[in-house]
């Protein structure tokens, strides 16, 4: 039983720098998450269906990752205003269309941070 445990530890030790040395490449992470966001859709037997969305912004300039981070409830806001208009046009059995949605979605990104440069990205959408 202790020869079991001493292996196991000789084999976690090695490992220990590498996660430290991988924690410190993610305090450099260019991704800004969004929380998820929803909206209400119309079923075809008139019942509600939620309608949720995650994705995330990219940004390779610091300064403007700051100001994304700063700016995440107007970013929310935008976002969440262009799925709700966006879901209560959708018909009845139509899947969302992901390209429309990222388009718009970025315009709204660039909108709200003032320029180009950060990607808005989506993680994935489902209908339940």
């Amino acid at each position: 039983m202790r020869l079991l445990l001493i292996l196991l530890l000789a084999c976690a030790a090695p490992t220990a720098p590498v996660l430290a040395a991988e924690g410190k490449a993610t305090d450099k992470t260019t991704y800004v998450s969004i929380d998820t966001l929803t909206a209400t859709v119309t079923a075809g037997n008139g019942r509600r269906q939620t309608m949720t969305v995650q994705s995330g912004v990219d940004i390779t300039d610091p300064v403007l990752r700051a100001k994304a981070t700063a700016s995440t409830p107007r970013l929310r806001d935008a976002y969440a205003l262009i799925l709700q208009v966006y879901a209560g046009g959708l018909q009845s059995g139509t899947p969302p269309d992901p390209d429309y949605l990222a388009r718009r979605l970025q315009g709204a990104t660039d909108q709200v941070l003032g320029k180009p440069g950060a990607r808005f990205l989506i993680g994935g959408i489902m209908i339940n």
